[in-house]
Formats: structure tokens, sequence, C-alpha cells
């Protein structure tokens, strides 16, 4: 086992680490889909905030931390390029659980007000990360004021979601595929007490931000050894691990008919992944993180902000079926992130 204070590391190792870290994501993440579930029940917060919040919290602590990490070492580009491109990935992941949802499009059936408004607050984030790398840098204490904005937009578009949950002036028409965010009976997990569940929901959490520690670090090995990009490692390699938490989550959430819990995750894994940016920010020394961004940088925000739009007007138009078992806008965010791949790659 190679020191883990000593990087580089060889090749071998890291892939290894790279490999194995991403696995222990996708363990915790299968785990969570059912706390998460029973959580939402328990607590009377429903499917889509809890998601949005909690869910958001726990599945971007990988992410989070990877962000942390490769800006602390000076690798600022790394640390954005993850952070952006892990949305990109995890947005995809709404058209990849929708392949496990049989009856409809996973999108009619989880239209509701929290998770359109949810996707207006990332839309909103992303267009303030992206603003902030062509104003003029500036720095109070060593930090981007657009870091506080974009702290202060996320704290008001939760307050915003909330009261519009509790007293909806909107209202998706119900149909026979449409799945309303109702408790789950069926659910064994109801049965156990609300400090058990939030215990189990802790320790998964601490366990997949492990992962997303020694993932950052096998990365910037991989760079050090291979002369890859920071935009491909980060936007590519690591946005696809960053991703594979709110991946497996929807999936599972799906597989249990909590399709409401399945996109809140999502959005809510991607609404962290931008406030990642500001602890990236925090953690990097050498000036402002969002200057640090490049082209590929700023190629995978723009996907993202596109992404973002496309599943919202998906969540709009509630399309039953589509193209191959999927909606317009499940092969739309196929075609954008390969398409964002292979510019990457190029």
């Amino acid at each position: 086992m190679p020191d883990l204070t000593a990087l580089p590391w060889p090749l071998p190792w890291s892939v290894a680490v790279f490999v194995l870290a991403g696995a222990a994501t996708v363990a915790g993440s299968i785990r969570l889909a059912g706390l998460g579930d029973a959580l939402a029940d328990r607590t009377g917060w429903g499917e889509a905030l809890f998601g949005v919040v909690f869910f958001g919290i726990v599945t971007s602590l990988s992410g989070i931390i990877m962000t942390i990490v490769a800006a602390g070492s000076g690798e600022a580009s790394l640390g954005y390029s993850n952070a952006v491109g892990g949305i990109a990935a995890q947005t995809t992941a709404v058209a990849v659980a929708d392949a496990f949802h049989r009856r409809a499009n996973l999108e009619h059936a989880a239209a509701s007000l929290s998770n359109l408004l949810s996707g207006c607050l990332l839309v909103a984030l992303l267009a303030l990360a992206l603003l902030a790398s062509y104003i003029p840098e500036t720095a109070v204490a060593g930090i981007d004021p657009m870091s506080a904005v974009l702290v202060a937009a996320y704290a008001g578009g939760l307050t915003l979601i909330r009261r519009a949950g509790a007293q909806p002036m909107w209202q998706a028409i119900a149909t026979a595929e449409t799945r309303p965010d109702v408790p789950h009976d069926d659910n064994a997990l109801n049965r156990r007490p609300p400090a058990w569940l939030w215990s189990q929901f802790a320790v998964v959490g601490l366990t997949v931000a492990g992962g997303g520690w020694l993932v950052a670090l096998a990365a910037g090995s991989i760079i050090a050894t291979t002369g890859l990009t920071a935009g491909f490692v980060g936007g590519v390699l690591m946005g696809i691990v960053n991703a594979l938490p709110e991946t497996v989550t929807a999936i599972a959430a799906v597989r249990r008919g909590a399709v409401t819990l399945a996109i809140a995750a999502v959005l809510g894994g991607n609404s962290l992944d931008v406030l990642a940016l500001v602890a990236g920010d925090l953690a990097y020394r050498h000036g402002s993180i969002y200057h640090s961004a490049g082209n590929e940088e700023l190629l995978a925000t723009t996907t993202s902000l596109f992404m973002t739009a496309t599943l919202l007007g998906g969540l709009l138009i509630r399309q039953t079926c589509g193209w191959g078992r999927l909606g317009f806008e499940g092969v739309l965010l196929l075609a954008s992130y390969a398409a964002m791949i292979a510019i990457l790659a190029w």
C-alpha cells in the first residue's frame, strides 16, 4: 500500500484506489436509498425536500471532499472541473434511472413543484458560478465575494422551495402513471427508531465522503503520472465517480417506487456540487477558484446549464413515453454528456 502522504503514487496503485473508492460509494449509495426513503416518511419532509437537502448533502460529500483536496493542493482547475463535471454526469443519471422505470417516462411520474423549483435553483447557481469567471477578480479575506452570493442564493432558494411546498400555487395534473409522494408502508426500515435511521444515514454518508478523499488523491496522481489534462480527469473521470452516489441512489429509489426522491436526489446533489466551488474557493489560497476555470471547465459548466434546462423541460412537458423508452429529454441528456466527453477527450 503506498504512503498516502507521498504523492504521486505509482499508476497501478492510483488506478486501484480510484476504482475501489468508487466501488465504496456505490455500495454506500444503495444503502442510502432505503434509509432516505424511510427518513423522508418519518420526518414528514417528503421525498422532494428531503432529497434536495439531506440526500444532496450526503451524496455530495464525496464530490465536495474531492474539490477541497484538489483545490487545497493547488489544483484549482481540477477541483473546479470535478464539481461541474459531476453535475453533468449526475444529470445524465436521470436518463439512466429512467431506463429502470418500466411504466412511463420518469419525469412524467415524478413531476412536482418542489422538483421544478429545485431545477430553477440549480440553473441560478450555475449561472452565478459562470458569471464569477467573467467579472473582475476580487477577494475579501482571501475569498471571492461570489462564494457568499452562492451560499445566500442556495439558502434563499431552499426557503422558497419549502414555502411553496407548504402552500403550493401550482400542481402537476395527476395521471394513471403519476407516482405521488406518499409513505411506503412496505419499507421495513419504517419500523426502525428515528435515532437508528439517522445514525446509519450519518455512518454511510461518512463512508461515501472517505471514498471521495481517496478518489481525489488518486486523480492527482493519475494526472502527474500520465500527463492527462485536469479538465478531462476532473470533468470526466472524477465527475463520473462524483456522480456515482446520485446515480445509484436514483436507480435504487426508482426500483423502490420513490420516483420523486430519485429526481430530488440528483437536483439536490447538483446544487450542493455548485456549493462545492465555495468550499474549493476557501481551500484554494492562490486566488479565486472561479478565475482558474479554463475553456474545458467553462465547457462543462455551460453543458451542465443546458442539461438542467433540458431536464426542467422534461418535467414540464411530462412526455409519457418517447424514443427507446426514454423521453426526449433523456435522449438529449445522454447526447449532451457524450458530446462533452468527446470534446474534452479531443
